[in-house]
């Protein structure tokens, strides 16, 4: 229904998908004029800089796109509404991400395949086919942990049920964090972006290993490779928190 409200007005689509698009560009701008001072940035060249920035804001925009809608979910709690969702025959996760679906978020996904596309041809990478194949897999893992962190911050507003903010600092605050190089921060904050919130694993590590780096923490080489079973590690741990989150809900009362 809101895709095809959206197609109803194709040139307001068009042009508030390009100025989503152009807006995603100026955080690669301001990555861009850092490297315009400086060679390297953590050990990092501007290829490999541009590599986490697509890797980080593609898993991001594709969970964006598909789950972004999360944010809505503390109004209809407070206000009632979620009532209306529980009693249809669908269920209230799906619901939930499909309201108010906003197809513009394609520009942010489109951007950040651009300059995904020109930083693979600016790093030097021995493309094997196990290089080939990790690519996708990093992208696709990293898009389930970053729709499981939304997932997350859903369940948790059916507690605070105004909680939009501090999820947004985990999915946008995250994705900002993983578009620079991990060796430019303190040893503290990797570990807990690896360890307490897994944020590493949408693009940190598994591109330190595209790229024959090791990682700042001298965690095992294996450790590159658990994108994926993170990714469903967590998305497990969502879906209970979800479960859990709409079985609390008691409505307003009114």
């Amino acid at each position: 229904m809101w895709v095809r409200s959206t197609m109803a007005y194709r040139t307001s689509f068009a042009l508030t998908t390009i100025g989503n698009a152009a807006g995603s560009a100026l955080d690669f701008v301001a990555v861009a004029l850092m490297f315009s001072q400086v060679d390297t940035l953590g050990g990092f060249t501007v290829g490999e800089a541009a590599l986490l920035y697509g890797t980080s804001s593609v898993a991001l925009g594709v969970a964006d796109l598909l789950l972004g809608s999360m944010d809505t979910l503390g109004g209809r709690i407070r206000d009632g509404t979620l009532d209306t969702l529980l009693v249809r025959p669908v269920p209230v996760f799906a619901q939930v991400a499909a309201d108010r679906f906003a197809l513009r978020r394609l520009g942010r996904v489109a951007q950040a395949l651009v300059v995904l596309v020109w930083a693979l041809t600016q790093v030097d990478v021995d493309w094997t086919v196990a290089r080939v194949v990790w690519l996708p897999v990093m992208l696709v893992s990293g898009s389930l942990i970053f729709g499981a962190i939304w997932t997350l911050g859903g369940a948790f507003q059916f507690v605070a049920q105004d909680a939009a903010q501090v999820q947004n600092s985990f999915t946008y605050g995250g994705n900002n964090l993983l578009k620079y190089p991990p060796t430019i921060f303190a040893r503290e904050l990797v570990s807990g972006v690896t360890f307490v919130v897994p944020l590493a694993f949408v693009n940190w590590l598994p591109v330190l290993w595209l790229l024959g780096r090791d990682d700042p923490l001298g965690l095992p080489a294996w450790v590159d490779f658990l994108s994926p079973v993170v990714a469903v590690l967590m998305c497990g741990v969502a879906a209970l928190a979800w479960r859990a989150g709409v079985r609390s809900y008691r409505s307003t009362g009114s």
